[in-house]
């Protein structure tokens, strides 16, 4: 079933040139050098950055069994440590994975020497300068609150000039090649690459206020799409399409075999990026979003799982034959099972957007489950067989130890397995355990109870994570020891004959040929495919305002109270509590009205929360006295004994900064948000007097504290939660 798609994939890596199928290809070679230092810099930065990325994800697994690991200190608590695991392994490990794996194989399936020396090393710097500014912001607090994407304004813009430069770089690549088709892979390139850049500019609109800090440019309804709709397709566009192209080109390299399927590539490619863009809603299924929507997250979700299987299949049979290769080459084995997670994941994910499943996954740790099943066995293994694929080729010797590296697949299958049957089950109890009445029509459980018994879970999720880093600790010896034992070919030499524009071999009239030869033409058409879903989804719930019905009672956030949520944001609250109450009868009794649309129409950025390890806080707005917040915030288990939440002493300590209080009014105002003219200008007149009301109230308490702490904002926030539908049940009742 191949044909001459593979051809370009057929020359053995370790010799230079290779037949361009053209008569005479063999006379006039042009004679070149790959660049594999680039290579070299991106794989040790991969490694790097992997372990880190592990470290993080370990600390916040065991912070959720042992709470003392939140070390009392901000920036070491969970609600900062996620996001940095979650940044880390997304875009340190697997982006620099990405680059390294697309550097080596552009190269040789366009027959050239990347476009430009000096934009590698622009990108390569400029990448891992992103990586340490969102480490050190992330932990500093700096975060939008968006889930992925949680890095400031300045590093936004950043990486949206950085991901010009790689783009810049591979199409020059692409543009100068002696290759006239492109290969299956780089059509997986160029779709990352234009998908990603319109993905993260949508998200990313944001008004700065501040050198560091922004309010999301949409609001409620508007920015939990935009952000699902870029959350979900930063999974497909930049940890799914890019490693795809790694697969069709390293793993028929590995297995030296032709890809199994030029139709079903051509299938898998053109009908994954038009259905992938679709799927975000599905994040948001019984939310406050409209029905249409999710109906149409959930429709193509479900279609996606012909064309994610159809790539799946396309892997695996291209090993048939060679089985006895894959049980002896431990670069096989990492990618057996690397697509066989794939293919576990994307049959999954599209069984999680059914309602009926959805309702009994969302919020809970099968959700985790799911993910890592992609980040550990998809994107991990398959990066550690290209790692173990490509250092001992660009040194020029064998890998030091295959006995290392089969130990390292077995340890880190166990790992992963450690990992995600533990959150399968806890995921499994908690939703039972939420939805569950006693006879009598009461809630039988507190949901503290049900933090409290995940704990042994949590615990051996941790112990799989540790197993998944001593593999990559094992991998990683092994590879410096490879590396020691060899030497870098920095610049291998390659010859091929130069590109004849006018010839099309008679045999060579698939109608796919015409857009392989056309990269402009092959950007163009995906940029247009992936963005129809997303104006189709997007564009209506601004402009239809029956999509986000109004509620007279709504008002905006007083001074104090956009302070406290600015905190709460910068604590990183919402990666434990959500604030969406469904409508099931379970989150209506224990949490209150469900929720609607018309409640977040001032909320920038939205707060809906995407799992659920504390209780839900849409209404916990006059649900506690301020003293039963204070003594929360200062010794959660004083309040909630068993919770494996972090205190917050320094919310006790630090004053208030009151001096921008100003410009978050005015970019609220820019925003939309209905404060009265000049109201910046008297706002901290405002905080004061509620400053004080709220300290008067802890007083009554004997509580006294200093009315400007940041607790005080705090404390006037989460009071707030709420309260607006409340007012507009008691105000209909009366009526």
């Amino acid at each position: 079933m191949s044909t001459s798609l593979d051809a370009s994939l057929q020359a053995d890596d370790m010799k230079p040139g290779g037949s361009t199928g053209r008569p005479g290809a063999t006379q006039n070679l042009d004679k070149f050098f790959y660049d594999n230092n680039i290579v070299k810099m991106f794989a040790y930065a991969t490694i790097l950055w992997g372990i880190v990325g592990m470290l993080a994800g370990i600390l916040a697994a065991f912070q959720l069994v042992f709470p003392v690991l939140n070390l009392g200190m901000a920036a070491t608590t969970f609600g900062r440590v996620r996001p940095v695991h979650t940044n880390a392994v997304i875009f340190a490990f697997v982006g620099n994975g990405i680059f390294m794996g697309v550097y080596y194989s552009l190269q040789r399936l366009c027959k050239a020497r990347m476009f430009s020396d000096k934009l590698s090393k622009i990108h390569f710097w400029g990448w891992q300068s992103i990586i340490v500014l969102a480490a050190v912001t992330l932990l500093a607090g700096y975060t939008s609150g968006k889930e992925y994407a949680e890095l400031e304004w300045p590093i936004d813009i950043l990486i949206a000039l950085v991901w010009v430069v790689f783009g810049w770089n591979m199409f020059g690549t692409i543009l100068k090649r002696r290759e006239r088709h492109l290969y299956v892979a780089i059509w997986f390139y160029i779709a990352t690459f234009v998908t990603v850049a319109m993905l993260h500019i949508v998200n990313s609109i944001e008004l700065p206020f501040s050198f560091m800090k922004s309010y999301s440019w949409y609001a409620g309804v508007q920015d939990a799409l935009v952000q699902w709709w870029y959350g979900h397709n930063a999974v497909a566009f930049f940890l799914t399409t890019p490693y795809l192209g790694l697969m069709y080109y390293f793993l028929p390299k590995a297995a030296n075999r032709p890809v199994y399927s030029y139709k079903l590539s051509i299938i898998h490619f053109w009908a994954l990026i038009f259905l992938y863009i679709w799927a975000g809603p599905h994040h948001l299924l019984y939310t406050a979003l409209p029905d249409w929507a999710q109906a149409l997250g959930t429709v193509f979700s479900v279609m996606l799982i012909a064309p994610s299987w159809g790539g799946m299949l396309n892997g695996l049979f291209t090993l048939r034959g060679a089985w006895d290769k894959v049980r002896e080459d431990v670069v096989l084995k990492f990618m057996v099972v690397a697509v066989t997670a794939y293919g576990m994941a994307t049959f999954e994910g599209p069984m999680l957007s059914l309602k009926s499943v959805n309702a009994i996954s969302h919020f809970t740790d099968w959700t985790i489950a799911h993910v890592h099943v992609g980040a550990l066995g998809w994107n991990g293994f398959l990066t550690f067989g290209v790692l173990y694929w490509i250092v001992p080729r660009i040194f020029r010797t064998k890998l030091y130890s295959q006995k290392l590296a089969n130990w390292h697949f077995w340890i880190g299958t166990l790992g992963i397995i450690f990992y995600v049957v533990p959150m399968y089950w806890a995921g499994f109890m908690q939703s039972l355990a939420w939805k569950e009445f006693t006879p009598e029509g009461q809630l039988k459980y507190q949901f503290l109870e049900t933090v409290t018994q995940m704990r042994p879970f949590y615990a051996m999720r941790g112990i799989g994570g540790a197993l998944f880093l001593f593999g990559a600790l094992l991998m990683t010896y092994n590879l410096i020891k490879t590396v020691k034992s060899g030497v870098l070919l920095a610049d291998e030499p390659a010859e091929a004959a130069p590109l004849e524009k006018a010839y099309v071999p008679h045999h060579d009239h698939h109608w796919h040929r015409w857009i392989e030869r056309r990269p402009i033409q092959m950007l163009v058409f995906s940029l247009i495919l992936v963005g129809i879903g997303g104006m189709i989804e997007i564009i209506p719930t601004f402009m239809v305002k029956s999509n986000i019905p109004t509620i007279s009672s709504v008002r905006p956030y007083t001074p104090l109270e956009l302070q406290g949520r600015d905190i709460y944001i910068r604590e990183g609250c919402y990666n434990c509590h959500s604030q969406m109450i469904r409508p099931f009868r379970s989150e209506v009794a224990r949490y209150g009205e469900y929720s609607k649309a018309g409640e977040f129409v001032y909320d920038h950025p939205f707060q809906w929360g995407s799992k659920r390890t504390g209780p839900d806080l849409a209404r916990e707005g006059g649900k506690y006295p301020d003293s039963w917040h204070f003594n929360h915030m200062y010794e959660p288990s004083s309040m909630s004994p068993g919770t494996i939440m972090p205190n917050y002493p320094w919310l006790f300590e630090n004053e208030l900064d009151t001096a921008i209080t100003g410009a978050k009014i005015r970019a609220m105002t820019t925003l939309g948000v209905p404060y009265l003219p000049g109201y910046d200008k008297i706002a901290n007149a405002d905080i004061i007097k509620q400053e004080n009301e709220i300290a008067a109230r802890l007083a009554g308490d004997k509580i006294k504290i200093k009315s400007n702490k940041e607790i005080i904002a705090v404390i006037a926030y989460l009071q707030r939660l709420g309260k607006d539908i409340k007012l507009e049940q008691k105000t209909a009742t009366n009526n």
